[in-house]
C-alpha cells in the first residue's frame, strides 16, 4: 500500500502546527514551525497566501486528520463512508474508527514513540492480538482485545528504548497498559472527549456532505 515517505516536518509546516508525527521528539523542537499565522506554509510564497475560504478550511481539516493518522485519500474516504453508515454522530464515528486502528492503539499504549514507529512494530510482525499474529496496521480493535508484543521481541533493546521515552506518557482511559509485560487491553471504545487530536471533525463532515 502507498504511503508518504517524505519529510514529515514539511507536513507540520503546511498545517501551521505541530502534528507530532515524530512523537515526543517534536517536543524538543525537531519539527520547529513558525508561529506567525500565515507564515508557515512551505515554499517561497508561503507567507503571502490569502485567508482560506470555507472550502479551504474544510479541506485543510481533512488533510490534517489524514496526516495525523497516516492514511491516504481513498482509505480516509472509506473511513468516512463507514462512519456515516453507523448510528451516532458521523464526525465522532470517523475519529473513533481512526483511533481504533491497531497502529494507533500501539502508539497510544506507548509501544511506539510515534504512529510511524507503531506502524513499523505492526508491520514487522512483532505483536499479537488475542494471541494471534496480526501485522495489518488498519486492523480495527474491539472492546476486550488484548494487544501484546511477542515474547521473542520483548527483550529487544528497541522496546527498552521506546519505554524510556513513553513510560511517563498518559495512556487514554479507554485503554489499559501493562508496561512490565508489554501488553495492553481495550477497555472501551473512545468517546470524543478521550480523543486528543487537533481536528474539527464537523468541518470534514461538511466537506464530504457537499
Amino acid at each position: 500500500m502507498a504511503r508518504y515517505i517524505g519529510p514529515v516536518c514539511r507536513l507540520c509546516r503546511r498545517e501551521g502546527e505541530k502534528l507530532f508525527l515524530k512523537g515526543e521528539r517534536c517536543h524538543k523542537g525537531v519539527c520547529a514551525i513558525a508561529k506567525k499565522k500565515g507564515a508557515v506554509a512551505p515554499g517561497m510564497h508561503g507567507q503571502s497566501r490569502k485567508k482560506l475560504s470555507e472550502y479551504g478550511m474544510q479541506l485543510r481539516e481533512k488533510q490534517r486528520a489524514k496526516r495525523i493518522y497516516g492514511v491516504l485519500e481513498t482509505q480516509f474516504h472509506n473511513y468516512f463512508e463507514a462512519a456515516d453508515r453507523v448510528p451516532g454522530v458521523t464526525g465522532e464515528n470517523l475519529l473513533r474508527l481512526l483511533e481504533t486502528r491497531l497502529d494507533n492503539v500501539v502508539y497510544r499504549l506507548g509501544y511506539g514513540r510515534s504512529r510511524i514507529e507503531a506502524r513499523q512494530v505492526v508491520r514487522h510482525n512483532l505483536l499479537r492480538v488475542n494471541g494471534k499474529n496480526v501485522n495489518i496496521p488498519s486492523y480495527q480493535v474491539k472492546v476486550g482485545d488484548v494487544i501484546e508484543i511477542k515474547p521473542r521481541a520483548k527483550s529487544e533493546q528497541r522496546f527498552k528504548d521506546i519505554l524510556e521515552v513513553t513510560s511517563s506518557k498518559v495512556v487514554p482511559e479507554w485503554l489499559a497498559a501493562e508496561h512490565s509485560a508489554l501488553k495492553g487491553t481495550v477497555l472501551s471504545l473512545p468517546v470524543r472527549g478521550q480523543i486528543e487530536v487537533p481536528v474539527h471533525e464537523t468541518l470534514i463532515v461538511e466537506l464530504y456532505s457537499k
